[in-house]
């Protein structure tokens, strides 16, 4: 079970990510693009996707997991119950969402410094 101290413990590891206050909640940015916040709901990550088909193929994957809102129909995020997916899921997913914001010049580097 995945939790918010482990989400921001994920995410500062990442190469030039800062957090930033965003909607009242955590934010992560790289290069001061976010691509994951703490969501208002409880135990809920916001988290950024390579495209809006990618979101509906996660959510499809495992719906007690994944899922998304009416506010967020046609953007590539998908909404994370973090009590449902595990700390190396919850790594690859938050990388996944770096990757997607990340500039040119910073994803050549790698998520993660040397």
């Amino acid at each position: 079970m995945a939790t918010e101290d482990d989400v921001r413990r994920i995410a500062l590891a990442l190469r030039e990510v800062t957090e930033k206050p965003s909607y009242g909640t955590p934010g992560f940015r790289v290069k001061d693009r976010l691509f994951a916040r703490v969501h208002e709901m409880p135990d809920v990550l916001l988290l950024r996707r390579p495209s809006v088909e990618d979101r509906e193929a996660l959510i499809s994957s495992n719906p007690a997991a994944f899922f998304t809102t009416d506010h967020y129909e046609g953007h590539a995020s998908v909404l994370v119950r973090l009590p449902e997916v595990d700390v190396d899921e919850l790594r690859e997913l938050i990388e996944e969402a770096w990757e997607c914001r990340a500039p040119v010049t910073v994803r050549k580097l790698g998520p993660k410094p040397q």
